[in-house]
């Protein structure tokens, strides 16, 4: 029974050597993985470290680019509004102004035809006075005629023949 009881303890316990030559490997295993492992990891970290730097750097520009795009934007957008209100106002004027000259124009034309439609009834009354003035001063003078011509022994018979020919001459 005895020797079942017997462990190598060599294997829990190691000697001076194995730990020496462990260490050797290891420091010989670590040296070759800084040299050809670690410095291209490193640098390919730095290399990606730089590139997500540049890309959030350039993602950064592109944001201010377009915050300035859109502030331009916004500001010829303003400026178009601006020249939209001013052409609309100067198109009202103008028709305002149009409309007004056309009124004063009509007004002035309105006067014209006023004055002249005054001036030809005036001229018409003229005419109509001077022709009946013609007519009187005509029946005056047939009536002068026939009251010479026809010999009248009174006055009553001669006032009587002057109110018929003046009834006679008011019919016509």
């Amino acid at each position: 029974m005895d020797m079942i009881f017997l462990i190598d303890l060599s294997v829990i316990k190691p000697d001076f050597g194995l730990i020496a030559w462990t260490t050797a490997i290891f420091v010989i295993f670590w040296w070759l993985m800084a040299k050809f492992a670690f410095r291209p990891i490193m640098e390919a970290l730095k290399k990606r470290e730089s590139d997500i730097q540049n890309s959030l750097d350039d993602a950064k520009r592109t944001r201010e680019e377009m915050a300035q795009l859109k502030a331009k934007n916004e500001e010829l957008l303003a400026q178009a509004r601006e020249e939209r209100a001013l052409i609309l106002k100067e198109a009202k004027d103008a028709g305002t102004s149009i409309v007004e000259e056309a009124k004063e124009k009509a007004k002035i034309e309105a006067q014209k035809i006023v004055a002249n439609a005054k001036e030809q009834i005036e001229n018409q009354k003229m005419a109509a006075m001077i022709e009946l003035k013609n007519q009187v001063g005509t029946m005056a003078l047939d009536i002068a005629e026939k009251v010479l011509q026809k010999e009248l022994k009174g006055d009553t018979a001669q006032e009587s023949f002057v109110s018929g020919l003046v009834k006679d001459i008011k019919l016509n």
